[in-house]
């Protein structure tokens, strides 16, 4: 709010009163980026499966977040995920273990960086 109430004055970001790294501002706006995109790459997956939308993103948000069920009439709160295909599951499969190890240590693994070691 005081940035844009005086755009022209420089703001240090602090945290308890000392003053925030750059690089701890990079790592969380590339964990929010991350986040965000694989929740919506897993939502429209799950819909290319056939998937309602619905039932799509609260099945992403589901598998990502675990925020409990999720929304629509398969996966809803009187549904399971026993009705979904096979292809479906593994999809939801990979979202929990993205959600659940860390989102930036399972992209790690995906970099050639990463395995030239």
């Amino acid at each position: 709010m005081r940035q844009i109430l005086s755009p022209s004055k420089i703001y240090i970001k602090r945290y308890n009163g000392a003053p925030l790294p750059e690089s701890v501002s990079i790592s969380i706006q590339s964990f929010v980026f991350l986040y965000i995109l694989s929740f919506f790459v897993l939502a429209l997956l799950l819909a290319a499966t056939g998937m309602d939308m619905v039932s799509a993103l609260s099945g992403a948000a589901t598998a990502i977040s675990n925020v409990g069920p999720g929304l629509g009439e398969i996966i809803g709160p009187a549904g399971s995920f026993q009705p979904l295909g096979d292809v479906s599951k593994w999809l939801l499969i990979a979202g929990m273990l993205v959600g659940r190890l860390e989102i930036l240590i399972i992209f790690v693994l995906f970099t050639p960086r990463f395995w030239r070691g």
